[in-house]
């Protein structure tokens, strides 16, 4: 079966492309850009009048819980929950159990998401058991087809071992994603340290457990050459600034943001409780503004989404108790949109960037090219569509998010993976 988009405006900034295309495909590759005429045999047809092509985006921060927390999330669903929110690739972490820190499981995941319509690729650990004590297997792991090694959930706490793992990476041109938390700083923390945190009468978290670690990583890095140090889900104004100091300085130090972050404040514990704890936890005013600086010059490269599955009845429980932790796939692009690029803090063609290229390009992943014979890989969007978040719509096992009732703009209606679609219009 053959695959016809035709009126279909296609903007990808990385190629210099904006433009109205009919993009005929046929087994998973660009056959012709253009006006197509002829007849094609057994040929899916849709009229994107009014909708826009760009590469497909990809998410390089999910929590799919395989193995050994699948009553969360699992491949299947996970899959399902990227495919519908707009995603064609997704990286997942590895604090699974038993945690990704041997070649065997990532080969078991490999299985497991093959010909699933989204690409998913795999992190693997930084030490074994994602205790910190032992540098895992890097060459395995990556000759396996680990595209970026991380303990996230835990730091790599000991300045040894985060060296090794900097020099180890370096000779396979990886990146080293690092979930920012001293945990002495953090233990027993709840939510970020501030007047909220008071209020409810309980333990905060300091914006010092996030740039610490920061603070002593980008020295590692500036000690060993070729490395490359990726910061997960910033949050702070003190790692922001440190992120741009060390770009201006040369060195390959790399960040990512997720819409909580940019949009919420921790105020918004006390509207949604459980649903707006997670870490590292929202953080005041002057902190998501920074992010957003971050986010409009440059300094902060990806948006993703931390997409982490938990059940009702976990999130449930009191606030002490509850894990950290929200879905985020089928919100992120609508989310992006309506708060950065509706508001003027960023292009729609930096968002393709930060959402489809940049993620691509730091895990060495081939560009999307939008060309003829270049395999075909969209995601499809109705930047005028406005629509409210049901989280008992969501494809996800889980509904924890604390933007459910919030109406957005910009809707994802499909993608196109190679031989693979998904397109509700």
């Amino acid at each position: 079966m053959h695959l016809l988009l035709r009126n279909s405006q296609v903007i990808s900034p990385s190629e210099n492309i904006n433009g109205r295309f009919d993009i005929l495909i046929i087994n998973g590759i660009i056959n012709r850009m253009g006006v197509v005429w002829q007849h094609v045999r057994e040929v899916i047809q849709y009229d994107l009048a009014g909708k826009i092509i760009v590469p497909g985006f990809f998410d390089m921060h999910v929590h799919f819980r395989e193995p050994g927390q699948t009553h969360k999330e699992d491949i299947d669903t996970g899959a399902d929950s990227a495919a519908f929110g707009g995603f064609t690739g997704v990286m997942t972490m590895p604090n699974t159990n038993p945690p990704v820190d041997n070649p065997g499981i990532i080969k078991q995941n490999d299985l497991r998401a093959k010909n699933k319509i989204v690409s998913v690729y795999q992190s693997a650990c930084a030490t074994a058991g994602r205790k910190g004590e032992q540098v895992s297997d890097i060459e395995g792991l990556i000759k396996a087809g680990a595209l970026a090694i991380t303990d996230d959930g835990s730091p790599i706490a000991s300045d040894s071992i985060m060296k090794e793992v900097l020099e180890r990476t370096a000779r396979f041109s990886k990146p080293v994603v690092q979930h920012c938390e001293v945990m002495s700083i953090t233990e027993g923390g709840i939510m970020n340290k501030s007047a909220v945190s008071e209020k409810l009468g309980v333990k905060g978290i300091s914006n010092a457990s996030e740039y610490k670690i920061i603070e002593r990583d980008i020295e590692l890095v500036r000690n060993t050459p070729g490395s490359h140090y990726h910061i997960q889900h910033i949050s702070t104004k003190e790692a922001v600034q440190l992120v741009r100091s060390a770009k201006a300085e040369g060195l390959n130090v790399t960040a990512e943001a997720c819409p909580h972050h940019f949009i919420m404040t921790d105020e918004a514990v006390l509207d949604h409780g459980t649903n707006a704890k997670m870490n590292p936890p929202l953080r005041t005013k002057a902190d998501r503004d920074e992010v957003i600086e971050g986010l409009r010059d440059g300094t902060i490269d990806i948006i993703c989404t931390d997409h982490a599955p938990h059940t009702a009845e976990e999130k449930s429980q009191a606030l002490d108790k509850a894990p950290f932790g929200i879905v985020g796939l089928e919100t992120a692009i609508g989310l992006t949109y309506t708060y950065l690029v509706d508001k003027g803090v960023i292009t729609l063609e930096e968002m393709i960037n930060k959402m489809s290229v940049n993620p691509r390009k730091l895990l060495g992943l081939p560009d999307i090219k939008i060309t003829e014979g270049a395999p075909a890989n969209f995601t499809i969007l109705d930047l005028n569509k406005t629509w409210k978040v049901v989280p008992e719509k969501f494809h996800s096992k889980s509904k924890n998010t604390p933007f459910a009732g919030w109406d957005l703009k910009c809707k994802p209606l499909g993608i196109v993976n190679t031989e693979k679609h998904l397109i509700n219009i």
